[in-house]
């Protein structure tokens, strides 16, 4: 006899509250986005022609920075279920460098626009700019340091076998794994849509 499948409340029911929680999270922030991207092209609706605008050579680094940083924190995952704690604890290095480089490529890019005379005293388009990347960093800073915690966790536990491999085994730890991973693949995903949103308008 098939067993019958779970409905979407009771699979919400059956999270672990670390789940919901993120998944609220990244839900409440997805609204925070679409809310400032809409107001973001109203204000810049007939406002940015013949500015000569061109999008900031750092913010186009940045974004195939992330992107290399989504293939590395993808192979977390891969890594845990092969039990390398070398490889994983790399991967998540990694993972946090290349974040810390975008988010310095980020501010890199908010002094160009400032050179280019697009700032908070100007058109409100340009005020978005600045307001839309730094709620993104913020929220991927919130990844980086809790990358940083895990970072020094698997450092400790790489010097005692018996937590070595009660790690390796703990599916508490192999969903913390799943959790980081989906985060950063959104934070991704979210600066990829404003950057092109930033690309199309002006």
């Amino acid at each position: 006899m098939e067993k019958p499948k779970e409905t979407w409340f009771q699979k919400i029911e059956n999270m672990h509250p670390y789940q919901t929680l993120m998944y609220l999270g990244m839900f409440g922030s997805g609204l925070i986005f679409i809310f400032m991207t809409v107001a973001f092209l109203a204000s810049a609706t007939g406002n940015t022609e013949g500015l000569g605008f061109k999008m900031p050579k750092s913010f186009i680094i940045s974004t195939f920075v992330i992107l290399i940083s989504g293939y590395t924190v993808s192979k977390m995952l891969l890594h845990y279920k092969e039990e390398s704690l070398f490889k994983l604890k790399n991967s998540l290095l990694s993972t946090f460098f290349l974040g810390l480089i975008f988010t310095l490529l980020q501010f890199l890019g908010w002094k160009e626009l400032t050179l280019i005379g697009v700032d908070f005293r100007g058109l409100p388009s340009g005020s978005f700019l600045y307001v839309l990347s730094g709620i993104h960093i913020f929220h991927l800073l919130g990844a980086m340091v809790f990358a940083i915690i895990m970072v020094v966790k698997y450092k400790r536990t790489e010097k005692d076998d018996i937590k070595h491999l009660v790690l390796l085994t703990n599916p508490y730890e192999k969903m913390k794994i799943q959790l980081f991973t989906t985060y950063w693949h959104f934070m991704d995903a979210i600066w990829l849509l404003l950057f092109m949103t930033f690309v199309l308008t002006f």
